[in-house]
């Protein structure tokens, strides 16, 4: 019955309804925080393990429901847009390797991230390798929203003064540039997983 109604109204604007985006996105407060709601769910603090089953588990709610989908329709766990997401990257168990984890069941990717100032191309370019097979491989859109901060090397405080970012700390980049045949100018693709 929504859809006939959507269609009709998006109609009388002659307009063409393509979808909803109903991705589950968190608020800098606790009471909106959807780390908040991965922990409720049993997770003791995101990050440690049993976090990539509860963001399973919220993303699978999403895809159940039954309507006509556009965009992400995830879950999505932008770390300064999160309340407790940022306490959790802060206290150091919320690392970046966990939210390139996490996207291959769920949301958007990287999503404002705080890294180190000094922060390199390359090293920039491993990450966002890694980003990319993921999307490649799981056939799904992924971005990034890293972040270098000037001034500011890992574990820093962050000290942004903005309504919509709870402040954490500098994450640790774990990368180094990438050699041999992953350096290389040439391209190559990365296929889908095949289902069965």
């Amino acid at each position: 019955m929504a859809d006939v109604l959507t269609n009709r109204f998006a109609d009388s604007l002659h307009l063409r309804f393509g979808g909803i985006d109903y991705s589950l996105a968190p608020f800098p407060d606790v009471k909106f925080s959807l780390g908040t709601a991965l922990e409720r769910l049993g997770v003791p603090a995101v990050g440690l393990h049993g976090s990539l089953a509860a963001a399973a588990f919220m993303t699978d709610t999403v895809d159940r429901a039954d309507f006509p989908r556009t965009g992400f329709s995830g879950l999505m766990l932008p770390v300064l847009e999160d309340a407790t997401l940022a306490v959790r990257a802060a206290e150091g168990s919320l690392t970046i390797k966990d939210l390139l984890l996490y996207s291959a069941v769920c949301g958007t990717g990287l999503d404002t991230v705080p890294l180190p100032g000094e922060a390199t191309v390359e090293q920039l370019n491993a990450v966002l390798a890694d980003l990319a097979a993921l999307a490649l491989r799981l056939d799904k859109p992924l971005t990034a929203r890293l972040m270098p901060i000037p001034g500011k090397a890992a574990g820093d405080p962050t000290t942004f003064d903005f309504a919509f970012f709870a402040n954490s700390r500098v994450l640790a980049l774990e990368a180094q540039p990438l050699q041999g045949f992953l350096a290389g100018d040439e391209s190559f693709s990365i296929s889908p997983r095949k289902n069965g």
